[in-house]
């Protein structure tokens, strides 16, 4: 399996079959777009720095922005949806976590998570390998409630994702606060991109970091 990080939300994740999450223009939010072929696209919610699907390179791209359990192109993608703030979507509306399967391994990517999760969106979730949680408050989670979240999950991966970054012009915060919060897992910062397999995953919990 591989795995890049294209800033803010957006990662291509391939098997051979390549999921795009929440893709972004670029420009509108101060850093370089995706340049990305993708199978299927999902985007969490409606905001113009998550659904920038258009950008995503492919013959027969599908776009995935509702909830309902499904199979597209032999991947099994779940849907739960929550809201993109703490007042059930009042300030800015709803959000979808996203958890689909690849080679064995359980994939959640929470999107623009506003929220804590209750006990029926946990069990929704339910066991998952790898979590790409935001981590960058304001719009989101912050440090503090993305701790609360991962703990509630469980995962065996973290990939902090949609905090602050160099050129980035959203008011958000950067990674640091999320990691002075760390209680003793590893950080393993893997550069751009990451190829591993099953039996690379960790026995122990490990934050896996991502740079542009």
């Amino acid at each position: 399996m591989f795995i890049r990080w294209h800033g803010h939300a957006c990662f291509e994740i391939s098997n051979g079959t390549t999921i795009v999450t929440d893709p972004h223009d670029g420009k509108s939010i101060g850093i370089k777009p995706p340049d990305v072929t993708g199978d299927i696209v999902l985007q969490s919610h409606d905001h113009f720095d998550h659904n920038c699907a258009r950008l995503v390179r492919g013959s027969d791209v599908k776009v995935i922005t509702t909830s309902e359990a499904r199979q597209e192109k032999g991947i099994k993608i779940l849907g739960v949806d929550t809201f993109h703030d703490e007042v059930k979507g009042e300030k800015r509306g709803p959000n979808i976590i996203f958890k689909f399967g690849m080679d064995d391994l359980n994939i959640c990517h929470l999107g623009d998570l506003g929220e804590l999760l209750n006990e029926e969106q946990i069990k929704a979730i339910g066991d998952v390998d790898i979590l790409f949680c935001p981590v960058g408050g304001t719009f989101t989670l912050d440090a503090e409630g993305a701790w609360q979240v991962i703990n509630n999950i469980k995962p065996k991966i973290i990939v902090p994702m949609h905090y602050r970054v160099g050129g980035l012009s959203l008011s958000i915060a950067p990674i640091d606060g999320f990691l002075d919060r760390a209680s003793g897992q590893e950080l393993v910062k893997v550069g751009n991109e990451i190829e591993f397999t099953k039996d690379d995953i960790p026995e122990e919990q490990e934050i896996w970091m991502f740079s542009l």
